[in-house]
């Protein structure tokens, strides 16, 4: 059994509030974001893994959120 890294396991378990996110990100807006969730079953976000629900509190999983960014570019240009 491999056993992770403390820098590889946060590097897998970045959580970030949408607020926490945004102001670590600038590049994103809070607005923009929370409309991504809204729509996440349309945008294959929700598929993503990359929002996690915890009791009231919505978490974006930053590794998996930069995925599906990614993966949102492919096929174009």
């Amino acid at each position: 059994m491999t056993t992770l890294s403390t820098e590889q396991q946060s590097a897998l378990y970045s959580y970030l509030t949408v607020n926490q996110f945004c102001d670590k990100h600038p590049a994103f807006r809070v607005g923009g974001i929370r409309a991504l969730i809204f729509n996440e079953h349309k945008n294959g976000l929700a598929k993503s893994g990359a929002i996690v629900r915890l009791g009231g509190k919505v978490l974006i999983n930053c590794p998996k959120f930069f995925a599906w960014v990614e993966a949102q570019n492919q096929g174009r240009g």
